[in-house]
């Protein structure tokens, strides 16, 4: 009885309801193993320390971007678009800068190949981030690359995911060969409790980021790693990932490298400011605003969640969204239901097959309703993971980078994801979806109806999951 007492009054606080209800009925029906769950899962909060380090890049972001956030508005500015824009740079602290270039990397070993072309090229230092890191037969010559700029005097920092890169089955080979060669790397949110490095055991830094000088950055939803992820099951059942890399110049390289050196402050206590570097910006004359969006449990808000939230309801005529995890909270769903209601163009790209059964049957769940409300969905076809995350609003804007449309990453992982301003590069981004299209089947209302009753039940009970958090 104290236990649910105890509950009663511990939970609900700030917390949404279906997630208060959810945690609160599994410490009624069972509260001894829903106490003990909930101790280890029930705070996305980090430590103190952890969040105050957030506050300190923030404070320097802001003190040190003073005035990039001036962009020339032009006849194609959206009306909405300067709300948002300050929406993320409220939360996030990151400005809109112009000036920008961006080629979009949608072939998995041609972005590995640019990307270590890059890192030969380096004079000065390479800061990479990744959610898993494998050094394999794919990614080989990337490693080497790092190797060659180490020895020749280049500074190289890696920071990878400590519980994501040794479940890999490279992982622990990769972080020893790291050790060996002298590269200084480290892990991000290390979980090690009989170190004193206790936090919730299932937050991710789910971020993908290369920058090489200061000059030239990466980022998107793909990991360095096999397109295979080498795993047995992978391997046996021919899955593919298809991913999408975005490659940067110009000042919006100054905001990726900032989230760099957020999480190795976090990591290391080494705060990389004195590397500040000058800002450069594009000759082209057709260049690009870009904002990056930083997310995560280090933040106050849900930053991604009320970014994205806020583009969805300013779409006017047609919406694409690609997202290989579609679990959205109710008030992602109704965004993106009301858009398809009030005559908006709604597509969906999402897989035909995927990795994680839970995950797979909880967005599943959702597909009925996005039906009834017009949106069209349409499911990548296997073997291929299509696992790109990004969306298009209209024909100006766009977003691209680590972020899933699901709670795990509005909650639980630091992602990083960035607004793009510039018609060029929607109709760039258009063009892979449209690719995506003719890979993909479509789902019908009436189809999706007739499917068997047990693949119904499995379905929603998996998404129930998705509200304990």
């Amino acid at each position: 009885m104290a236990i649910r007492v105890g509950a009663v009054i511990r939970i609900p606080p700030n917390r949404r309801p279906t997630s208060a209800m959810a945690w609160l009925m599994a410490i009624f029906i069972a509260p001894i193993p829903g106490a003990v769950l909930f101790s280890l899962f029930g705070s996305t909060r980090l430590p103190k320390t952890r969040r105050e380090k957030q506050q300190d890049i923030n404070d320097y972001i802001l003190g040190t971007t003073a005035g990039l956030d001036q962009v020339s508005k032009t006849e194609t500015w959206p009306q909405w678009f300067e709300s948002v824009v300050e929406l993320n740079h409220t939360l996030g602290a990151m400005p809109l800068v112009g000036g920008n270039d961006a080629v979009l990397l949608p072939d998995y070993e041609e972005s590995i190949a640019a990307m270590t072309e890059e890192v030969m090229r380096a004079e000065r230092y390479v800061h990479v981030e990744f959610y898993i890191l494998s050094r394999d037969r794919t990614t080989m010559p990337f490693f080497d690359a790092l190797l060659a700029a180490h020895e020749r005097g280049v500074i190289v920092r890696v920071l990878y995911d400590h519980i994501s890169t040794i479940r890999s089955p490279q992982g622990r080979a990769t972080r020893r060969w790291l050790r060996n060669v002298g590269i200084d790397s480290h892990e991000m949110l290390p979980f090690h409790p009989f170190r004193t490095q206790w936090r919730r055991p299932d937050l991710r830094n789910h971020r993908k980021v290369l920058v090489i000088d200061g000059i030239v950055g990466f980022m998107g939803s793909q990991n360095m790693v096999d397109p295979s992820y080498n795993t047995r099951g992978n391997i046996r059942r021919n899955l593919r990932w298809k991913d999408l890399m975005v490659r940067l110049e110009g000042p919006v390289v100054a905001g990726v490298n900032a989230i760099f050196i957020t999480d190795w402050y976090s990591e290391t206590e080494d705060l990389l400011t004195r590397e500040a570097d000058p800002i450069y910006s594009v000759t082209t004359e057709d260049t690009l605003d870009c904002q990056v969006v930083p997310s995560g449990p280090g933040f106050e808000g849900e930053n991604n969640l009320r970014v994205f939230n806020a583009l969805l309801y300013s779409a006017q005529e047609r919406l694409v969204i690609a997202s290989p995890y579609f679990v959205p909270d109710d008030s992602m769903l109704y965004a993106i239901t009301t858009a398809a209601e009030r005559g908006v163009t709604v597509h969906l790209y999402a897989c035909e097959v995927a990795d994680q059964a839970l995950v797979y049957h909880a967005q599943r769940s959702y597909y009925e309703t996005l039906l009834r409300a017009g949106v069209r969905i349409f499911l990548y076809e296997k073997p291929v993971v299509l696992h790109a995350k990004h969306f298009t609003v209209d024909d100006e804007v766009a977003v691209i980078g680590s972020s899933n449309m699901d709670m795990r990453s509005f909650s639980l992982n630091f992602e990083v994801s960035l607004l793009v301003r510039g018609r060029r590069f929607v109709d760039a981004l258009r063009s892979i979806q449209d690719d995506y299209r003719t890979h993909s089947r479509e789902v019908l209302l009436d189809e999706w109806l007739e499917r068997p009753l047990r693949t119904q039940v499995l379905d929603n009970l998996s998404r129930l999951t998705a509200t304990v958090q």
